[in-house]
């Protein structure tokens, strides 16, 4: 790996780390309400899907060996196998899947592609944060989905829409800079 690329891998955990900051608890759910969605998407977006979950991967490993990057400055093994941990590690399966729908042979992707690709990623974020919420909290699917999803859809919405915008222009800036090379 380019050190740029490391570089950019680097600022990318430390995004999300500092979106994860943002955080407003909701009483009635242990799932507060962050911007980390918005930096796992800008990741995938600009970074593409090996340095987008790389850069994911490291995000998490950090909060595993103790470094408080989580929402709330939590930190350890035991908040990812918390009623939250199926969000944090779902980031980097997403990450992969949003950066390999952007990443397409002509190296041309609209604004309404990229939104797409992040409406898959965000799917899988709910969907093994769902099952893994339910299962710890053990809530039935419904109760899951209110707790874990619904809180979430209208502040995801906005985020993924700014996220596509910001990340579109970007990675076309980069990848004209020479600064990241478009996967095909």
């Amino acid at each position: 790996m380019k050190t740029r690329s490391m570089i950019l891998v680097a600022m990318f955990a430390a995004i999300t780390a500092v979106m994860a900051q943002i955080s407003i608890p909701i009483p009635v759910s242990p799932v507060p309400i962050t911007m980390q969605v918005f930096a796992v998407s800008l990741a995938a977006g600009i970074l593409g899907a090996k340095l987008g979950s790389i850069s994911m991967g490291i995000y998490n490993l950090l909060g595993i060996i103790g470094v408080p990057v989580f929402a709330q400055g939590k930190a350890g093994l035991m908040v990812i196998f918390g009623p939250t941990g199926g969000y944090l590690w779902s980031y980097v399966i997403a990450a992969y899947v949003i950066g390999r729908l952007m990443e397409n042979k002509d190296g041309k992707s609209s604004y309404a592609n990229t939104l797409l690709a992040m409406v898959a990623g965000m799917l899988i974020i709910y969907l093994c944060g769902t099952v893994q919420l339910a299962y710890v909290m053990k809530l039935n699917l419904t109760q899951a989905l209110i707790f874990g999803v619904g809180w979430f859809l209208p502040f995801d919405a906005v985020k993924l829409f700014l996220a596509a915008g910001v990340s579109h222009s970007v990675r076309k800036a980069l990848i004209a800079s020479g600064y990241i090379v478009q996967e095909t």
